[in-house]
């Protein structure tokens, strides 16, 4: 099963709010956290995995409701993976799971916080620089970040795979 966290604005913006907090998945790959933020007034989505931060960007136009969004979902997470090198972990470790997808509230205030983090310096590269959502996910997740231990999102997400109960 993969989990979807929705901030409150998201879960607005596709007339759905979820009830509960889900725990934390067991396969740290198909948990997930979700925010919507304006830039330049543009409306973009930024879907952080929950475990490591390594996030993906993508445009929130067009996406009104959760079926909608949870398919824009599957194919930017799968084009970013396979483009930045975890092909394995998407076709292993993520695709399989979001054949079924439940939604959330998120888990704590600690993953939204560093999300707001990654939203400021995604406008100020969307409103000083000509960058698609694509491009900005590969430079967000090399930016160093104290929530996962002073390491960069892409960095964290290739060891989830070393840490106790990993799924494979």
């Amino acid at each position: 099963m993969m989990i979807l966290r929705l901030s409150q604005k998201l879960g607005k913006k596709l007339g759905y709010q979820p009830t509960q907090v889900l725990p934390h998945e067991t396969n740290p790959y198909v948990d997930w956290s979700g925010h919507v933020f304006r830039a330049d007034r543009v409306q973009y989505i930024i879907l952080s995995n929950t475990a490591s931060l390594y996030s993906v960007f993508m445009y929130g136009r067009g996406i009104t409701n959760d079926s909608l969004f949870i398919k824009e979902v599957m194919n930017t997470l799968s084009e970013t993976l396979h483009d930045d090198v975890f092909e394995f972990t998407a076709k292993r470790l993520v695709t399989p799971a979001a054949a079924r997808v439940s939604l959330s509230k998120p888990l704590n205030r600690s993953v939204p916080g560093s999300m707001n983090n990654l939203i400021m310096m995604a406008q100020c590269y969307l409103e000083d620089e000509d960058i698609s959502p694509y491009d900005l996910s590969f430079k967000l997740n090399s930016v160093i970040l104290s929530y996962i231990n002073y390491d960069n999102p892409r960095e964290a997400f290739s060891k989830l795979l070393l840490q106790p109960g990993s799924p494979l």
